[in-house]
């Protein structure tokens, strides 16, 4: 009985959403992500990752496949992977294509204008397979979690749609840790900022998670691969301007989000509390 009171308590919190709730959920999931890569630091130095594929798999797709994990479990306890990939609430407009296209358009330049004869089959492979698990990770955590909590409480979805894009580009912000120059970094968060818009749209209009979490996953891969290994030629210079393109195209689409999904009556709640 005391379990079952403690479960439903720790559903009722995450039930009432909003915007600490949502902040609390990222920073939670980006400190045991952390804590996962610094233990399977020693772990992945004992094998030999001279071959890039195995370094890939190893050094980024694996902490991330975990994160994974982490996010799901999260979502199984509070009871909302069925919520998180069934149907949208809200309905999306046509004009949301335009942020769909333009990503997976570049998605498709970039593939194409990678030097196939520098990326061995294995990398390419290991790039798409470590890059989905990022996806998945990524978009379940702004996409799905905390575009969850800041609906329950009941926000407009143009404040929806920013918060859950400005906590994904927060994400990217520890690369400042790694290394990366304070420019690099600002000119990366206003990227994923837009882009993060660009798949809460994506999110609407297909009206289903999994959508995003693709078009994410094959995003990352492709810019890997392209930016590692360009090919040259004029493709490759059309490909290369995606990144301008996805901020333009999400700043300006920015604005015509409109909506809101009803949070729930207080009543409800309550009974469902009760329960």
């Amino acid at each position: 009985m005391a379990g079952q009171q403690h479960a439903s308590g720790w559903k009722r919190f995450w039930e009432r959403g909003g915007w600490w709730r949502s902040l609390l959920v990222v920073v939670g999931y980006y400190v045991l992500w952390q804590l996962v890569s610094l233990a399977l630091g020693p772990l992945i130095g004992a094998i030999d990752t001279s071959d890039e594929a195995v370094g890939v798999l190893l050094g980024y797709g694996l902490p991330i496949a975990l994160g994974c994990v982490i996010l799901v479990v999260f979502a199984l306890t509070v009871g909302w992977l069925r919520e998180l990939f069934g149907r949208q609430p809200i309905r999306g407009r046509g004009w949301m294509w335009i942020a769909v296209v333009v990503t997976v358009l570049f998605n498709v330049l970039h593939f194409a204008g990678i030097d196939y004869t520098k990326a061995s089959g294995a990398l390419v492979a290991a790039w798409v397979v470590s890059s989905l698990f990022v996806g998945f990770a990524e978009e379940f955590l702004t996409r799905g979690l905390v575009v969850n909590l800041m609906r329950k409480a009941g926000y407009r979805e143009i404040v929806v749609a920013v918060v859950s894009a400005a906590l994904f580009a927060a994400l990217h912000a520890g690369n400042l840790l790694s290394g990366q120059s304070v420019l690099a970094t600002g000119f990366q968060l206003l990227y994923t900022f837009a882009f993060g818009i660009c798949m809460y749209l994506a999110l609407r209009v297909t009206g289903n998670l999994i959508w995003p979490i693709l078009i994410h996953g094959t995003t990352d891969s492709a810019t890997f691969l392209f930016t590692g290994n360009p090919a040259p030629g004029a493709l490759s210079a059309l490909a290369a301007q995606g990144n301008i393109v996805v901020i333009i195209t999400g700043l300006v689409l920015l604005i015509f989000i409109r909506g809101r999904v009803n949070a729930p009556a207080p009543a409800i709640e309550d009974a469902r509390a009760s329960a």
